[in-house]
């Protein structure tokens, strides 16, 4: 009696002990699917560099101004090595899960609305079939657009310019503050100034940024989502306001490349790589490229 009951309180075990082991196998392999899965569907992140561009003319390449044939052999160096420029909205919509992102995406981008993004820099986005992101100052196309226009060596963009540009469908419009592009006003850009409460510096950027996304949408019936901080200057205060316009990409001036992933807070602070003139196509594409 003593031994059968040995016998099956043994059996017993073992067959516990084979309950858990298959537990811990189908939990291991569990984890190796999810893995793989994750790995398959880009939840690791997608390595997008960015690339800004100010002027494109032809006058003697600078440190923000760059020439037609600079600009034109950058997209060709990105064509022949696989890139493909993407949209603004091609990664918001991979951020929400509602898209995809090719093998090697890039995003071109364009700060201050020369007029010379549309009259020099959109053919060549025809020509090599790639689009752009060009972030506009709204008292530049109120002002010294209106009067003197439509010169490409020094003008703004008009806002009939600017719907001729999106009428492309190679173009979308950024906000780059309605008149915050500025370092006389004793603060840099739209950062927050020395002194200034945290109350005070929300009013004025909110009543600035809301200013450019009503002038925009009114001018051109396009309201932008994407927010350019001039010279780069970012105060965390200024976080919830561009939020609350409706912004949903905000681009920086970190030179880094940046990990896109299923996450639509991974948009704001996008680090880009300054298009010095002062650089050849194949100096400034191994820094971008990391190669």
């Amino acid at each position: 009696m003593y031994k059968c009951c040995e016998v099956r309180r043994f059996l017993r075990l073992l067959a516990l002990d084979g309950i858990i082991f298959t537990l811990i196998a189908g939990f291991f392999m569990l984890g190796r699917f999810l893995l793989t899965y994750a790995s398959q569907n880009g939840d690791e992140g997608v390595k997008l560099p960015v690339i800004m561009y100010h002027s494109v003319c032809s006058r003697q390449p600078k440190e923000y101004s760059v020439t037609p044939e600079q600009a034109e052999s950058d997209l060709k160096w990105l064509r022949d090595n696989g890139y493909t420029a993407v949209s603004a909205e091609d990664v918001i919509r991979y951020s929400r899960s509602e898209g995809e992102l090719p093998r090697k995406p890039v995003m071109i981008t364009l700060d201050d609305g020369f007029y010379n993004n549309y009259s020099e820099f959109l053919p060549l986005l025809e020509k090599y079939d790639m689009r752009a992101v060009v972030s506009v100052v709204g008292s530049y196309a109120d002002n010294d657009a209106v009067n003197d226009p439509h010169e490409p060596a020094y003008s703004y963009l008009t806002w009939e310019d600017m719907k001729l540009l999106t009428a492309s469908g190679r173009v979308e419009l950024g906000n780059h503050t309605y008149a915050m592009h500025s370092l006389s006003s004793g603060r840099v850009g739209c950062s927050k100034a020395p002194g200034e409460s945290s109350d005070d510096y929300t009013e004025v950027l909110r009543e600035d940024i809301m200013a450019m996304q009503s002038e925009t949408g009114l001018m051109t019936g396009i309201t932008p989502v994407v927010f350019a901080y001039p010279f780069g200057a970012v105060s965390r205060e200024s976080i919830p306001v561009v939020r609350e316009a409706g912004i949903l990409m905000t681009l920086t001036c970190r030179e880094q490349v940046n990990i896109i992933n299923h996450d639509p807070d991974c948009l704001y602070g996008i680090g880009r790589f300054n298009r010095s003139g002062l650089y050849s196509t194949e100096s400034f594409m191994e820094k971008l490229s990391g190669t």
